[in-house]
């Protein structure tokens, strides 16, 4: 994995999301200095600038202009440009791992050399609930920018089913501040997708996802150090940027190796689970005492449902998704049936605590 190439595609696809955010709130008169009033009003749209929006529109207005006045329109930009960020990383990496529901590409082709994705030359066949007439209209007039909002959305309205706190229902803000201009080729969308700047064989890896989160606040990070040598402290708005570092995966193997899977080896010192703990570290020498008080305390038979795995600063999971393959293994090896692991480990085993 290039990390390199992740941290430069990283920041500027956060700069370029963000000037295309606050382009788009401009055009509903809203920047940072000003939040123009409607000139038109009526039952089912108003007026801004000469635009009109629809009721829906402008309902998703007003909880942007609420949301400013909540938080600062500084924070609100970030807030929506990272939200984006976040949604189009998952989508990448579920088409490439062919995790999408539709088994269509969003962002990129099966045929690396189509130009266009192929879920908007196969709209009218998706698994999804489309305005088939709208999207035919759409296509007809070459629309293309207008149908990859409008898919892009239905796919993040049907995925929320199953990844809810990825995929909020966008019927807020963020729908309104959609960025435009992701199909041109200097895109950010582009640049995900090209398979010389990010392999596609990194896509299938989901460690990806911690790395590019880390390098999208490497900046903030870097500003939040400096202020603090002119002394201007920390806060809640900048914390996550100082604090959240993606770990390593050997990291994460060598650290539950060493536990969880020393917690079971010393238990069952049998056991085939060492094949997978390829970062355990066998015990060094000892003089008999010590020998003797060791094997006073060493773990015996240990019941896979009685061990508690707890993550205290867990950040997305990265450990516990480890440990909880770690955990599968040592189920099977007490006959546990298959179907059965899965629910029993999210239930009795994995705990994770993070300041949100």
């Amino acid at each position: 994995m290039n990390k390199s190439a992740l941290k430069a595609f990283a920041t500027s696809a956060r700069k370029e999301l963000l000037k295309k955010v606050e382009a788009k709130a401009m055009k509903i008169g809203i920047t940072e200095d000003n939040i123009k009033k409607a000139e038109i009003e009526s039952s089912d749209a108003i007026y801004i600038d000469g635009k009109q929006l629809s009721k829906e529109e402008k309902t998703q207005r007003d909880k942007l202009v609420a949301r400013i006045n909540q938080i600062g329109y500084k924070q609100v930009m970030e807030e929506v440009a990272y939200t984006w960020f976040n949604r189009f990383t998952a989508l990448r990496f579920m088409e490439v791992n062919d995790y999408l529901p539709t088994g269509v590409r969003v962002l990129s082709s099966s045929n690396p050399n189509s130009a266009d994705p192929d879920m908007l030359n196969e709209a009218l066949d998706l698994d999804l609930e489309i305005d088939k007439e709208y999207v035919y209209d759409l296509k007809l007039n070459n629309k293309t920018e207008e149908l990859f909002k409008y898919l892009i959305i239905k796919h993040c309205n049907d995925l929320n089913r199953y990844l809810p706190v990825m995929f909020e229902t966008i019927d807020d803000f963020t729908e309104i501040l959609f960025p435009e201009g992701l199909l041109a080729k200097d895109s950010f969308i582009s640049q995900m997708i090209d398979r010389e700047t990010i392999l596609e064989e990194d896509w299938e890896k989901v460690e990806i996802i911690g790395w590019l989160y880390q390098y999208y606040i490497s900046e903030k990070k870097d500003q939040v150090f400096a202020d603090l040598k002119k002394n201007i402290k920390i806060n809640k708005d900048t914390l996550p940027a100082a604090t959240q570092l993606f770990t390593p995966n050997w990291i994460v193997r060598y650290m539950v190796d060493n536990s969880l899977g020393r917690v079971w080896k010393e238990s069952y010192p049998l056991t085939g689970l060492r094949d997978n703990i390829k970062y355990f570290l066998d015990e060094g020498e000892q003089n008999v005492d010590v020998l003797r008080q060791l094997e006073e305390i060493r773990y015996k038979e240990v019941n896979p449902e009685e061990i508690t795995f707890l993550d205290p600063s867990c950040g997305s999971g990265h450990i516990l998704v480890y440990a909880f393959d770690l955990f599968y293994e040592m189920y099977l090896e007490k006959g546990y049936m298959a179907h059965e692991i899965p629910k029993l480990i999210l239930e009795k085993n994995l705990f994770g605590l993070d300041i949100d």
